[in-house]
Formats: C-alpha cells, sequence, structure tokens
C-alpha cells in the first residue's frame, strides 16, 4: 500500500464505516470459533496496518495478548503509536513467529496484497494452534478492480470458492464462508466505475455523516444475517472463518 494511504488509514479508520463493520464481523467470529472476552489467548493480527483491528479486538476480549505485523514499517510505527502493542515488521508469506504460537490468527485485506496468497494461508495455519481460528477478509471479484486496488497495491481480488479452496489446501477447515457488503455494493461499484475520483487515490475516507449513517445501517443489517450463519451470495469482499486442523 503506498505511503501516504497509512497516514489517512490511522485518520479514519476507527470512525469508517466499513473498518467498524469489518473489525465488528471478525471480532463475533473469533468468539464463535471460541475465543472469550475473559479469557487468556494469544491472537495476530496478519497485516495490521496501522492498528485499528487490534484496537477493537483488545476491546473485545480484554484478557487477550493482541500483537500486530505489517511488512511496512511506517505502518508499524504508526500502529505502536495508536495501540502500544507489540507491532513486529514482516511479511504475512514468512511469519517470523513459532509453529502453534497463537490461539487465532486474523487478516483483514492483506492476503489480496501479496503475490503468493496461498503461501500466505499456510503460513497463517502453521502458527496457529491446532483446533485454533482463522479469519481472513479479501476483496471480491476480479470484474470490480478500480483505482481503488490500483492505490491500495492489490494483487488479486478472490472470489468465495477460490479462497475457500484456498484455505482448505493449507488445511484450515472453513466454518463460515460469505461475501460481505451486499446492500452498499451498487453504490460502490457505481462509485468505481462510473463516479472516480479525479485523483489516484483510495476510496479510504470518512464521508459526510448522512452517507457514513446510512453505510453503516446496511451493514448492520448484513450483520445480523451473518450472525443467523446466513451468507451474502455477492458482495465487495470475501470473507472466511476456518479452523486449523490437528497435524497442519
Amino acid at each position: 500500500m503506498q505511503i501516504d494511504e497509512y497516514r489517512k488509514l490511522a485518520e479514519v479508520e476507527d470512525r469508517m464505516w466499513y473498518f467498524r463493520a469489518l473489525n465488528r464481523r471478525i471480532a463475533h467470529f473469533l468468539g464463535r470459533g471460541g475465543l472469550a472476552p475473559g479469557q487468556p489467548a494469544r491472537v495476530l493480527d496478519a497485516g495490521c496496518g496501522t492498528g485499528g483491528l487490534i484496537k477493537d479486538l483488545r476491546s473485545a476480549f480484554p484478557a487477550a495478548e493482541v500483537l500486530g505485523l505489517d511488512f511496512s514499517p511506517r505502518a508499524c510505527e504508526l500502529a505502536r503509536i495508536r495501540t502500544g502493542a507489540e507491532i513486529v515488521q514482516g511479511s504475512i508469506t514468512e511469519l517470523p513467529f513459532p509453529d502453534a504460537s497463537f490461539d487465532a490468527v486474523v487478516s483483514a485485506d492483506v492476503v489480496c496484497q501479496v503475490e503468493d496468497g496461498a503461501r500466505a494461508l499456510r503460513e497463517f495455519a502453521r502458527v496457529v494452534r491446532p483446533g485454533g481460528t482463522v479469519v481472513v477478509n479479501v476483496p471480491a471479484f476480479r470484474w470490480l478492480w478500480s483505482y481503488h486496488d490500483d492505490t491500495c497495491e492489490t494483487k488479486h481480488r478472490f472470489t468465495r470458492p477460490e479462497l475457500g479452496a484456498l484455505c482448505a489446501a493449507a488445511g484450515l477447515r472453513v466454518s463460515f464462508a460469505s461475501y460481505a457488503n451486499l446492500l452498499p455494493l451498487p453504490l460502490i461499484v457505481a462509485r468505481r466505475k462510473w463516479l472516480r475520483p479525479s485523483a489516484a487515490t483510495s476510496d479510504v475516507r470518512l464521508y459526510p455523516a448522512p452517507v457514513e449513517a446510512i453505510f453503516t445501517s446496511m451493514a448492520a443489517l448484513e450483520f445480523a444475517w451473518m450472525r443467523a450463519g446466513l451468507a451474502s451470495p455477492l458482495g465487495s469482499s470475501v470473507f472466511v472463518a476456518a479452523r486449523a486442523e490437528a497435524g497442519t
């Protein structure tokens, strides 16, 4: 991701509808995977960016130790300032941690930024304990490629079957797989295909309050049916929760 994007991310990720919805979804499925608020645990945010997800996971699971890893020195610096957590510089395709050293691994919109996503998933499976939870979110559908992907240096957009197959090949048993952001999808398509910004930038920004409220409401409705175990047939993201098989 371009350096300036990290500054933008740090400024808005605690308030922008997209990150609030994504972080809530991740925390929920970690809970469904067995993580409890009062339970000591080690959680890795693989590709932590500027630390917004770490902050939310610490709030949801106050007894857990949440660590971050990011390839960018600038992101690591901002994440340390914003969270005070242990942040390690490194790549998700070569995690500098021993086998089975975490109870859960989460990765939000980062597997899409490496050339070998399959290797990253194998690394997640390696460092999580048997029976531990891995939660991954990535952008969906090649036809949604836009200026946003160019700015964020996306390498690949996925389909749900594709991400599920990569998880299975890594030894991760998928417990829930869905597209995400179904209801906002028409507006996202309109923005990225027909209402493009004049300058090269990403869509990481805080929108006017009425717009944020509309997107927040749509995300809340979608979260309600995901909590009921229902998957969305379309969306701008792919979301998968999985468990590490014994012997991975």
